[in-house]
């Protein structure tokens, strides 16, 4: 007997249908998967045997074929576990039940529960987007799945509950989510810019960076407060959007990064890998390709410490990804393209040694050494930066100074006031800020009075600006002119961002 049952597959961040046929014939006892199963879909054999036999049903002792459709499509994961092992008892004849409109999802333990599984998010909404009705799965990943309306969420403890209810035994009840996602907010942030004293020049370059989504590379000495001033960035920014938010989520729920306890991120991710890390771990891959720390850190802060350190291929990869806020991964196979509209937040020493220029400490290292290490920094990749900022050491009377600097609560309002400024803006478009906009926006939008004009002109002359570098400035310049609530670019706006371009990089 030919029983059909309906699951899916996840192919980058995006679900597709995956039909599971199992036919049992007769002939000598065998168990077979075909349909390109990776090895966790091939050890599911046993793993559905068991659950089958410790559920109180029985196992068919004779030749069972499980075709995965479409056969040309890779199937990675446990996730077959559940429709597999309905399929089984379906075909013979154990139960009996229309699985019309019917999505089945989840991996099964050997006593027949049902467990966590990643890539919830995506299978859900390809399953409303198909026009199916029904889904069952984990119960632990019931809340997940509830972010996408119009469909009715069935959580299942095991297979044999699940099977009392498809035989109409005991039915299992429909979830219903008892609170609106979205109104979860953030209320703590570990660091505050309140608690960095001095460094006023950095915090303004963070707040120019926060409001119009620009990179940012900080350079100082060990102990300046680099680390801390990035990892403060994200207590300035604007919460996520619910849109924005189910993105994230559909990242880390199909990385298995989500936690079982928070099923929708609203708060923006601050990712921090070390220096050592390959570049795929950075921007993805592998052979079943996944997304990078460049896509974790979607519509959040990639944080980069010892950015010289990183490797050059790491290094160099981030170019693409900078300017089109996508990173697209190749493999034989075909291209998987994951979302990458990120702030890149980068801090390094001045030298090898960290104290090349500290007025305290006397640097150790030879000019040609500082050369080479400012030279692994590549030309066109600090061309796509937008703001150098220089964090120097901070004295006695700074560090002891009781006064209490303006916290990070004021700074996010008028960074908040800014970005809704570029939302209307840019409404209609795709960009979501001033650092996306193309020559064609910025010629439209970036509108400056005579006096910055003839500054910008002096610039381009004695700095030898790039074209990119040019058009840098001037989107800088209109997010400073946004914090300020002006419609065009006056001098001490433009003024303000020329202080910011790196002689490195112009």
């Amino acid at each position: 007997m030919l029983a059909r049952v309906t699951s899916c597959a996840v192919v980058g961040l995006e679900g597709a249908v995956v039909e599971v046929e199992v036919d049992i014939a007769s002939g000598l006892p065998a168990f077979t998967i075909v349909g390109l199963p990776d090895k966790a879909v091939q050890e599911a054999r046993e793993r559905v045997r068991a659950a089958i036999r410790n559920s109180g049903y029985t196992f068919p002792n004779r030749r069972i074929t499980v075709n995965l459709a479409p056969a040309d499509l890779k199937k990675e994961g446990p996730a077959y576990d559940l429709p597999i092992a309905v399929g089984i008892l379906l075909s013979s004849g154990q139960i009996t039940a229309e699985l019309a409109r019917t999505l089945f999802v989840g991996e099964l333990s050997l006593d027949g529960r049902l467990r966590h599984t990643q890539g919830i998010l995506p299978m859900v909404a390809l399953a409303r987007d198909k026009g199916l009705s029904n889904v069952f799965l984990p119960v632990d990943n019931v809340e997940e799945a509830s972010l996408v309306d119009e469909l009715s969420l069935f959580p299942a403890e095991s297979l044999s509950q699940l099977a009392a209810h498809l035989e109409g035994r005991t039915p299992i009840a429909e979830y219903h989510r008892d609170r609106k996602w979205g109104e979860e907010v953030l209320e703590h942030y570990p660091f505050d810019l309140s608690d960095i004293k001095g460094q006023e020049h950095a915090k303004r370059a963070l707040e120019v960076a926060a409001a119009g989504r620009h990179n940012i590379l900080m350079v100082g000495p060990p102990g300046s407060g680099k680390t801390m001033l990035a990892r403060s960035l994200p207590s300035i920014l604007p919460p996520l959007i619910m849109d924005e938010a189910i993105e994230v989520t559909k990242i880390y729920s199909v990385t298995g990064l989500l936690p079982p306890d928070k099923p929708l991120i609203v708060e923006r991710p601050f990712r921090s890998p070390h220096y050592t890390i390959s570049p795929a771990g950075l921007v993805g891959g592998g052979q079943w390709p996944r997304p990078g720390e460049i896509s974790l850190s979607h519509y959040g802060v990639l944080f980069l410490d010892e950015f010289p350190e990183f490797g050059h291929t790491a290094l160099e990869s981030l170019r693409q990804p900078m300017e089109d806020r996508v990173i697209t991964v190749s493999r034989a196979q075909g291209s998987i393209t994951f979302p990458a509209s990120f702030m890149l937040v980068a801090a390094m020493n001045p030298c090898p040694c960290g104290y090349y220029g500290d007025p305290f400490k006397e640097c150790k290292c030879s000019s040609g050494e500082v050369s080479r290490y400012h030279k692994r920094l590549s030309g066109p990749l600090l061309d796509r930066i937008d703001i150098f900022v220089e964090v120097p050491h901070i004295d006695y009377e700074k560090l002891t100074d009781e006064r209490v600097t303006e916290k990070s609560e004021k700074v996010r309002e008028r960074v908040k006031q800014a970005q809704r400024t570029q939302l209307e803006r840019f409404r209609g478009t795709k960009l979501g800020g001033n650092a996306d906009m193309t020559p064609a926006e910025v010629k439209q939008f970036c509108l400056t009075e005579t006096g910055a004009q003839s500054l910008l002109r002096a610039a381009m002359k004695q700095l030898h600006l790039t074209a990119r570098a040019f058009h840098r400035i001037l989107k800088v310049s209109r997010t400073i002119a946004d914090l300020e609530g002006s419609d065009i670019i006056k001098t001490s706006h433009l003024a303000e961002a020329l202080q910011y371009r790196h002689k490195e990089a112009v």
